[in-house]
């Protein structure tokens, strides 16, 4: 059997050395080279949704492989994909980085120049490791192997746009459709969802930020469990100490979240540290928020070139969604989305704060009316952003209602006599 190795490399000399010399190993069969740790997650991501046996044995992950640093990223590989044996590959094989290797879930440490000799025992044994672990897996170990859960950063153009309002939503959306969900404020100085969920809780992300093995008693010792069922990471009552949250944290925080609940909601704010910029480097969907209005747009604008100077996030993979939206606001989504150059929600938020205020001035957001055309916006933008768990008998009637529109369109072709009647409802637009 022929081992599947996966190079992340960023360096191009390096990337060519490697896969010369992993091409002359006997039994190996070398992916192509994956040129930074956003690409390796996702590839990764992808294979394990098809199956566990899509996997490669073994990573190999070069020292200067960016934007994530190769520690961080062999630890997240290491927590995400407890299957796959990664090696680093290093010119500094001191005592001090094998023990740090070793600490972040690596099975192995290859000194450069390479050595066809240590190259190819160092991959033999990671991959042994691996059949081994897999091995256990397919006879019911419980060890977490998926690719994990969902992670949705919601970050505001500027002050007073709504992202906590949409992250918080967004959260009960997800959870009222049977899924796990995780809601995190990672607006470090001034956090409001404890405030909006009406929440005094002494413990913070801050608790996390020095422990470098995050256990699951660990995390829910962290957590405090809403009675709306979700499971809050509140910001620090102190802001001040939300400078102790650092980027290398975040990683590991969000890594551990995803590996335990179905969805992970985090609330960033419109405040970009190092801590924030992580966790939008890290999520499978970045939203951002803005309002119809220059100043907010503008805000918008800045944020994505922001992101996409320091390689956090390309516009492209941004999504925006406009709230308060009117018809009779001068700017509309489809200027926004030219503006800024990202993707636009197909769901936007209706302006009305009436039916927002009380609950918001309560602290109990999480008790807004069904009928709220805010919260039926915001909802179904959970659906569009796939966080609502369908229920398979509506994924049946909606395959059963596909397949008789199907038949009546083959009938109708088919020269039956009935002709229909197509019917347009607009829908409602709510008013601020």
């Amino acid at each position: 059997m022929s081992t599947r190795i996966i190079p992340a490399v960023g360096d191009a000399d390096a990337a060519r050395s490697i896969t010369t010399l992993l091409s002359q190993l006997p039994d190996v069969e070398p992916a192509p080279p994956v040129s930074d740790s956003t690409q390796l997650i996702d590839l990764l991501a992808r294979l394990a949704g098809e199956s566990l046996d899509e996997l490669p044995e073994v990573v190999l992950v070069h020292e200067r492989i960016g934007p994530v640093p190769a520690l961080e990223l062999i630890r997240e590989v290491a927590l995400r994909f407890p299957a796959v044996g990664v090696v680093l590959v290093t010119a500094d094989a001191s005592p001090g980085l094998f023990a740090a290797a070793m600490d972040s879930g690596a099975r192995g440490l290859v000194a450069m120049p390479l050595s066809y000799e240590e190259l190819a025992n160092r991959l033999q044994a990671a991959a042994q490791w691996s059949v081994g672990v897999r091995r256990h897996l397919g006879h019911g170990g419980d060890v977490f192997t998926g690719p994990g859960g969902t992670v949705v950063t919601v970050t505001g153009a500027k002050g007073g746009v709504g992202a906590t309002l949409v992250s918080i939503q967004l959260a009960l959306a997800a959870q009222a459709s049977g899924r796990t969900v995780a809601l995190v404020d990672m607006d470090l100085q001034a956090g409001d969802v404890a405030s909006y969920l009406d929440v005094q809780f002494r413990r913070s992300i801050v608790d996390l930020a020095a422990i470098t093995d995050i256990s699951p008693r660990v995390l829910s010792d962290a957590v405090f469990s809403h009675g709306s069922g979700l499971a809050l990471l509140l910001a620090p009552g102190e802001g001040e100490r939300g400078e102790e949250v650092t980027d290398r944290a975040v990683r590991q925080i969000i890594s551990a979240l995803r590996s335990r609940y179905e969805v992970v909601v985090v609330d960033c704010g419109t405040q970009m540290t190092g801590a924030n910029a992580a966790a939008v480097e890290m999520a499978d969907t970045a939203l951002l928020i803005t309002t119809p209005d220059v100043i907010a747009v503008r805000g918008a604008k800045r944020i994505v070139r922001l992101w996409d100077r320091l390689q956090i996030r390309k516009a492209e993979e941004t999504t925006t969604v406009v709230n308060r939206y009117s018809r009779a606001t001068e700017i509309q989504p489809p200027l926004i989305q030219k503006i800024t150059g990202t993707r636009l929600a197909t769901s936007s938020v209706p302006a009305n704060f009436k039916e927002l205020q009380s609950v918001v001035d309560a602290g109990r957001l999480h008790e807004l009316e069904s009928k709220s055309v805010v919260k039926q916006a915001l909802w179904g933008l959970a659906g569009e952003l796939g966080l609502v768990k369908i229920p398979e008998t509506a994924e049946k009637n909606s395959k059963f209602r596909n397949d008789r529109g199907a038949i009546g369109t083959r009938r109708r072709r088919g020269g039956g006599g009935g002709s229909g009647s197509g019917s347009g409802s607009g829908s409602k637009e709510g008013n601020g």
